[in-house]
């Protein structure tokens, strides 16, 4: 019998606030982590807007000795995982035997660019000693292993935009496997960097107002940036020490495209929402809730409704459908998490976030998004959907546990 795997722990920054409760009251509240672009201001960037981690000084969270190991995106996977396990109750004896998965698109970005600016800019010959350990992609999960005690499994994922939900997914396996009964999984990055802005920039997908999941009237993507943490248990384990628990994880889906790099495909997405309700058990009709990808790029909001509709068939007329990207924008590898924790506690306060900044739908934009009001309902059974650049797709079904 495949042992259930559930969610005892939550931590989250993000730009709509440094922990889970600040996440979860702006959601409520309608209230958006975009504004204008901060810290670029002398540099010819055309990104107007972004979604950044408000008024955040390492100094706070970490010792003089610590920062210069730390690239941002480390920093805010650290503190994301310190909320988590605090939240889960677990002791520091129970974490030792337990796995962390922590998912990146980007990875040590800032430290990269901090590089290139002392070679070629100050044009200096040498780098800080630690530059290697401090910027490669799985520093993150190096980090959390060490400021955590985790002595199992350890190792990062990479998948683009699909990154958290697939190491998250990673960490159920290793569960479900009998290999660890406790996991720290989740996603982070910190992708405002002058020479990653300016990628994005050529990549013309970017939003000249706000973000508008699944509206007539959107123009594209913001970015966003921050960490998004849960701790898993097998329930067996979280039973055996009466823990809290927020939710069950009862089901993943993966799939590829196998397609174009970044056009993507609505049978490719449904697949992996078909293999999470399968795993899960479940019936489309089963479904309360979709946590969408919703990024409000041309592309992904017409093939993610159609996606849907191929997956759940007559269900998603009724389904309740929304973007919580349109408050805290789009934090790539990150972004898998915030979705996961704003669906757990969708389910345990029986209230689904808006999509907010919603006018009209779109040309084959034709579900319920929940437009601009939270809605209070009943939510036993949600998915929570991540797509990414490469045609990566990632699913998680949760449910009320």
């Amino acid at each position: 019998m495949t042992k259930k795997v559930v969610v005892t722990g939550l931590g989250s920054i993000s730009p709509l606030g440094i922990d889970v409760s600040g996440f979860w009251q702006s959601l409520l509240s309608g209230r958006s982590g975009i504004s204008r672009l901060r810290g670029f201001s002398e540099l010819h960037l055309k990104i107007p807007f972004a979604a950044q981690v408000p008024d955040f000084n390492p100094e706070h969270y970490f010792s003089s000795s610590e920062i210069p190991l730390l690239d941002r995106h480390s920093q805010f996977a650290l503190i994301a995982a310190r909320e988590a396990i605090n939240d889960s109750g677990l002791s520091p004896e129970a974490l030792q035997a337990g796995a962390a998965v922590i998912g990146t698109g980007c990875g040590g970005k800032e430290t990269d660019e901090r590089s290139y600016q002392i070679l070629y800019k100050e044009n200096k010959s040498r780098l800080h000693p630690l530059t290697i350990p401090r910027g490669m992609p799985s520093a993150a999960a190096s980090l959390v292993s060490i400021g955590c005690g985790l002595r199992g499994p350890v190792f990062s994922v990479s998948s683009a935009c699909a990154s958290a939900n697939h190491a998250i997914i990673q960490a159920v396996l290793l569960i479900r496997s009998g290999l660890v009964d406790v996991a720290v999984a989740g996603g982070t990055d910190a992708p405002f960097t002058f020479g990653l802005l300016k990628a994005w920039e050529a990549l013309r997908i970017w939003s000249r107002d706000t973000c508008r999941p699944f509206s007539a009237d959107r123009s594209g993507l913001v970015l966003g940036e921050g960490a998004g943490v849960v701790v898993l248990e097998s329930e067996a384990h979280a039973r055996s020490r009466s823990a809290d628990i927020h939710a069950e994880l009862s089901g993943c889906g993966m799939s590829s495209d196998a397609g174009h790099i970044t056009d993507p495909s609505a049978e490719g997405a449904a697949k992996a929402i078909s293999m999470a309700l399968k795993d899960a058990g479940l019936d489309p009709e089963d479904v309360d809730y979709v946590n969408a990808h919703g990024t409000a790029t041309e592309a992904n909001d017409v093939t993610e409704t159609r996606a849907i509709r191929l997956a759940l068939g007559k269900r998603a007329d009724t389904v309740a459908v929304s973007s919580t990207k349109s408050m805290h924008g789009h934090a790539l590898g990150a972004a898998g998490a915030f979705e996961l924790i704003a669906t757990i506690l969708a389910i345990k306060n029986g209230i689904v976030p808006a999509t907010m900044n919603f006018s009209t739908p779109g040309v084959g934009c034709d579900l319920d998004y929940v437009p601009n009001q939270p809605r209070v309902m009943k939510v036993e059974t949600a998915l929570s959907n991540s797509f990414a650049f490469g045609g990566l797709n990632a699913v998680i079904a949760v449910r009320a546990y």
